[in-house]
């Protein structure tokens, strides 16, 4: 009997210490996060952050993303960890503005979320992969944790959907700093199933902890996608972010007065990676 109360009580707290771990995991600063804190810097201090600012941003495409004169920038909002409360408001306001966004989206098996899967794809919005679990400790475990939680929110979403998706965005983007594993083999795996990865060059700043209001996040997409020809901008989609969902209509406005095309991302669209997929062998 006391071996026996001596094994549940070591059950528990090894559950506790994973989930535990687990949030300790999600808390550590991720790029986007990075790309977040030295925009911040940056505003207060324009000229003594600009260049971590820009190299974060960037990636290792940011001189051929330059904005030069005369083009037509390019403009993709992307939305990541839907669906959530707020998917269905985000969806409307994206059907009333007449705009077409990419969703990343995780593993959710509720009726209501398979609808919104459903509803993303039929109103012609791009359905993309963030993994089925969202859990940094699971994914990034090994590569075998890895292509499994992939295969299994890929066949997943074929099946209530009717599409395969071909994209992904890895939580926390390519150069995350909480995967214990060389983030290389999770690359080479995508480019061996022919899925490719979009990280951001443009960041809203709703996924810090700092609480910006609609009209900041609006600010914060306004100030990047100037400088370049092609933007992918990071959003979020949870159900603690009604912040994003107030500032969608007015970002869009703004988007379109200065003649950007607003696109979803397709075969077409120039990845932004900060670790080229092409430099993993």
């Amino acid at each position: 009997f006391l071996l026996s109360s001596l094994s549940v009580t070591l059950l528990v707290k090894l559950f506790r210490m994973e989930h535990r771990l687990d949030e300790l995991a999600q808390s550590i600063i991720s790029v986007e996060q990075v790309v977040e804190n030295a925009n911040e810097k940056s505003a207060s201090s324009p000229e003594g952050n600009k260049e971590e600012t820009d190299a974060l941003a960037d990636g290792e495409d940011g001189l051929d993303n330059a904005l030069k004169e005369g083009e037509v920038q390019k403009v993709y909002l992307t939305f990541d960890d839907g669906p959530s409360e707020n998917t269905e408001k985000i969806l409307d306001i994206l059907k009333e503005k007449g705009v077409k966004a990419t969703f990343f989206v995780i593993g959710q098996e509720d009726e209501k979320s398979k609808e919104l899967y459903q509803r993303i794809v039929a109103e012609g919005h791009t359905l993309g992969m963030h993994s089925f679990s969202h859990k940094y400790s699971v994914i990034y475990e090994s590569l075998e944790s890895f292509s499994e939680d992939v295969a299994h929110l890929q066949s997943y979403l074929a099946e209530v959907t009717g599409i395969t998706p071909e994209i992904m965005r890895f939580p926390g983007g390519s150069r995350n700093q909480v995967s214990n594993t060389d983030m290389s083999e999770f690359i080479r795996f995508l480019n061996g199933k022919g899925i490719v990865y979009y990280d951001w060059n443009v960041a809203s700043g709703d996924a810090t902890s700092q609480a910006y209001t609609p009209d900041e996040l609006v600010q914060n997409v306004m100030n990047d996608v100037v400088r370049f020809e092609t933007s992918i901008v990071l959003m979020h989609d949870a159900d603690n972010k009604s912040g994003t969902v107030e500032a969608l209509a007015p970002m869009i406005d703004k988007l379109q007065e200065m003649g950007a095309e607003l696109l979803p991302i397709d075969e077409d669209t120039k990845p932004i990676q900060q670790i080229p997929a092409d430099s993993v062998e």
